[in-house]
This record gives C-alpha cells, structure tokens and sequence, in this order.
C-alpha cells in the first residue's frame, strides 16, 4: 500500500464572472486556486497556511470535490476523483468514495441544522449509507461518537442552540467521524471560537488521529497553531503554493520572501526576542485573482523582487531534501548537484 493518500496534481479551482440582464455571459474569472501540487501520506497533518483569500477553503473543498475542480487531477487512495463526475453531479464511485472523505466546517454556528437535534445531525451520514438497522442501533452509535468528542451523550435530544460555540465544533467532529473517513479537511476549525477553546479542539483532533489513524488537512491562518498540529506544511499565496516543507523548517528556515514575511508577524512570547527580531513589512495590496500579475504572482509585493520575477513564473523546485520553494532567488536542488532539471 502506498504512503501517499491523497496526491494532488495541478488543481485549479476557477468561477466564472457573469454580467448581463437578459444574455449572461463571462466577462472574467476569479482564478480562486491556480494550479497546485501538494502530497499527503497516511497518518500525517499537512497544514495549509495564508492570509485570508488566497484560496485555502476554495483548495480543500476542490479536493474533496464540494467543487468541481476546473482542472487538474485528485487521487485519493489510487482512485483519480475528478473523472468520476456524471453530468455535473456526483458519480456513483464517487459518492461511494465520500465515507472515506469528510470536513469540518469553520463556523460552528452555521454549520449545524438548527431545526435538527444532535442525534440527527451526527446520524445523517450514518442514514445516508444506511449503516445501523434500527433507532436502538443509530443512537447508540451517536452516543459513542459523542462520548470520543468529550461530549456528554445524554445530549442527543438537544439543538444546537443549547451549546457553545466549542461545544457546537465538538458536534461537528463527531459528524465528521462518523463515517470511519481516513481523510478530514479541517477549514480552519479554531478560528470561531474563543482562545481558551482553541487549544481543547486542537488537542481533541490530535488525539483522535493517533486513536484512528486519520490523515489531515488542516487549513488556518493561525500560524502558531498549524505548528502545534502539522507534521508538513504549504504556504499558499494568490491561489498557489509558494513553500512546502516540514513545521519546523517553516518557522526557523523559510526560504520564500512570503513566507519569511508570514513568520516574522507571528509574536514571541520572549519579550527579549521579540525586541530583537526584524519585522518584515510588505506594501501595498494582495492582487486581484481575477487578475493576477504575471511572473511570479508575489513580485508586486516582494522586497528582494529581481527583474525576471516580473515575467517568468518560478516553479515549485526541491531547494533542499523535502522542502519545495517556488522563487527565482533560491536555487533547486538539481542545480546545486549541477546535473539536469528532473524537468
């Protein structure tokens, strides 16, 4: 069996701008992602990081096909997912596929019925594929799904209404479990509720992976938190992946001029380093995604941009053993062997 569950390859998840009363027809489009490559192996988190529409949720949902990805290619367990669409809908193979792929959503809030007790809510999958025999055999399995949430499962006839927000993503989870899935997207999970929560949900997902082997993608923009989480992760800006290597790589060597920029705004708790550090400050505004700047999409913002950035796009290379840098300014690994572009 493979290592890699899930490989992704030149996924872009493109929207159509329309205009016109009558006759509507495409003026643009909002190029949400743009083309990325990303690798994740069993059992491991891979974190997804960037500022706020860069395109991360638009990502994770492509991959689990909520969108049908306007090209590239998602192979889940060997199974390529983007052929298995029939007519603009959800083929059988890959409705099939789903119990194996599930999310957590970022608002708890918006995310449960509330005209849906809990028992409802965490069993509609559960009826969706017809997997208990009877009201005796749904609850029970409810109450043990709650119960590895740390929620109380007597709660089952309760609304959503009646818990807090961390007690609501709980809820959520539980949803998301309920399948046996072997891969979660997490669409920033934390970044609704209140601190002092934050850190009970991060720990809750951490150890119901090593309970059931689950493989994560964990999409935030809290930096500090994809570290406590992620064994890997990609740095996304503008719809594609700039960096890709281990946690702590990312924090203590970035190679990427956006990424350094990322790390040097997350505050240190040492007042005496925190005083020492060099803050990177980048100007002006994040480019439109309906109109995307050529060459390197992070030149117009870049402090150590160079003339080629502005017309040729650097691929996402080796730079060094598993860390993946998309800038003309590092060097590959190929290049520093001095043998051939793996290209």
């Amino acid at each position: 069996m493979s290592d890699t569950l899930l490989s992704v390859r030149g996924l872009k998840m493109h929207f159509p701008v329309l205009k016109g009363l009558l006759v509507r027809r495409e003026v643009a489009r909002v190029r949400a992602v743009d083309g990325i490559d990303l690798d994740v192996k069993r059992g491991e988190t891979l974190g997804l990081v960037g500022e706020s529409g860069c395109g991360k949720s638009t990502a994770g949902r492509a991959i689990l096909q909520l969108y049908k990805p306007t090209a590239g290619t998602v192979t889940f367990g060997g199974e390529e997912l983007t052929t298995k669409w029939r007519g603009g809908k959800w083929g059988a193979e890959l409705i099939a596929l789903r119990r194996k792929m599930q999310m957590i959503f970022q608002d708890p809030y918006a995310s449960l019925n509330p005209r849906m007790t809990v028992e409802d809510i965490v069993a509609e999958p559960l009826k969706n594929f017809g997997l208990f025999t009877g009201p005796d055999e749904r609850r029970r399995k409810v109450q043990d799904l709650l119960a590895k949430v740390g929620m109380d499962p007597r709660y089952v006839r309760r609304y959503p209404h009646e818990f807090s927000g961390g007690q609501r993503q709980r809820i959520g989870i539980a949803r998301a479990l309920a399948l046996s899935p072997e891969l979660v997207v997490a669409d920033e999970p934390i970044s609704a509720l209140d601190v002092s929560i934050q850190a009970q949900i991060l720990n809750l997902l951490k150890d119901l992976q090593r309970e059931l082997t689950l493989t994560y993608v964990f999409i935030a923009h809290d930096l500090a938190a994809v570290r406590h989480v992620s064994d890997r992760i990609a740095v996304m800006y503008l719809g594609r992946v700039v960096e890709i290597a281990d946690a702590n790589t990312i924090y203590t060597a970035p190679k990427h001029p956006y990424t350094k920029a990322l790390i040097s705004a997350v505050p240190v708790p040492d007042p005496v380093v925190e005083r020492a550090r060099k803050r990177i400050v980048l100007t002006g505004d994040v480019p439109s995604p309906m109109n995307p700047p050529s060459g390197c999409p992070f030149h117009p913002r870049c402090p150590e941009a160079i003339d080629r950035c502005a017309t040729d796009e650097p691929a996402l290379s080796e730079t060094s053993p598993g860390h993946f840098t998309s800038c003309h300014l590092v060097t590959p690994q190929w290049e520093k062997r001095g043998t051939r572009s793996p290209a």
